[in-house]
């Protein structure tokens, strides 16, 4: 099984020696929540890890929404009915935010 499998990644800790860290596990929730944070950093609300800065970038944003809002769409009659609600929950509360940040 390779690492990825197994829930783990290399980082490099202050001395640049590679590290194993733990990453939570990937199923649909976690990749939804993945791209409701990228809208987030994209309307400049949450801070670039990279970067460190707060960037805005709302048409990113929105396509980024629309993508969820596909996903839903293309996964209708598939999701469990916790995903059904998460779905529809980060796609209202990101709504939302965009609105008020591009207003």
């Amino acid at each position: 099984m390779g690492e990825s499998e197994k829930g783990e990644a290399r980082d490099r800790n202050e001395e640049g020696q590679a590290e194993n860290i733990e990453l939570p596990p990937l199923d649909f929730s976690a990749f939804i929540l993945s791209l409701s944070t990228s809208v987030l950093m994209n309307l400049g609300l949450v801070e670039n890890p990279v970067t460190k800065l707060k960037e805005k970038e709302p048409e990113v944003a929105r396509q980024t929404i629309d993508l969820i809002e596909l996903l839903k769409e293309k996964t209708k009659g598939n999701l469990t009915q916790e995903e059904s609600k998460l779905i529809e929950d980060v796609l209202h509360e990101l709504r939302l935010w965009y609105v008020k940040v591009v207003s």
